[in-house]
């Protein structure tokens, strides 16, 4: 269950893009303002469309059938958090999807907000057919169990590309919409949502202005200071 400060908080971030919310962790200088790179909306359409996903990250850990640790003992998508977003994260370069539609199907019913998948995941009709929210890496067709366990829920995870270190800790804020995916830092938020709100101010003003025949460096200027 979420709980009141983090409804507040999600409630506060729908207003905004993704674009706006790096805006703000670019100001309070935190790495590359959260972008995690490589994931793309899915579903319910491929890269179109207003979609957008906000909540506090509940993450999964798929490592390869060799690490030592031991399986999960449940299956995680029974204990989706209404209102938080799955955060699936497997190891680079994996072929076998790790996420499929009958997973969705239980996150949906739970009230989950939507999906990121750091690697595959399949079924891609079927997930817009329920019109489930899907942020991904890439498409597969095979299921992961000849490859990979899942050892740990709401964990931290890091994403799974050498083109960044970034890291997704439980109750993180992803914010995910056409433009890509985003992580804010659960004790960012509350530094970072009036950042948001004064930049898009400083942006609405600049682009009346520019509208109007002012130069982009001078509306900066007056606008952005």
């Amino acid at each position: 269950m979420t709980n009141t400060k983090e409804d507040l908080v999600v409630k506060a971030l729908q207003q905004y893009t993704t674009c706006d919310v790096s805006d703000a962790l670019v100001k309070l200088k935190y790495r590359n303002g959260g972008f995690l790179s490589g994931l793309t909306m899915w579903s319910p359409h491929r890269q179109e469309g207003a979609t957008k996903i906000v909540g506090p990250a509940y993450t999964v850990q798929y490592v390869p059938l060799s690490d030592p640790r031991p399986q999960y003992p449940t299956h995680y998508i029974d204990d989706v958090p209404k209102g938080s977003v799955l955060f699936v994260s497997a190891p680079a370069k994996t072929p076998n999807a790790i996420y499929g539609g009958l997973m969705s199907t239980r996150a949906k019913a739970l009230g989950a907000a939507g999906s990121v998948i750091d690697g595959r995941f399949r079924d891609v009709q079927e997930q817009r057919d329920m019109g489930y929210p899907i942020f991904a890496r890439d498409v597969g067709t095979a299921p992961p169990a000849e490859l990979l366990k899942v050892v740990a829920v709401n964990v931290p995870v890091k994403l799974q590309t050498d083109e960044q270190d970034m890291t997704i800790n439980p109750g993180d804020y992803i914010i995910a919409d056409i433009n890509g995916v985003v992580v804010l830092p659960k004790d960012l938020a509350e530094q970072a949502l009036p950042l948001m709100a004064k930049h898009v101010e400083a942006d609405t003003k600049m682009q009346v202005a520019m509208e109007g025949g002012m130069g982009f460096a001078e509306a900066s200027k007056k606008f952005r200071g």
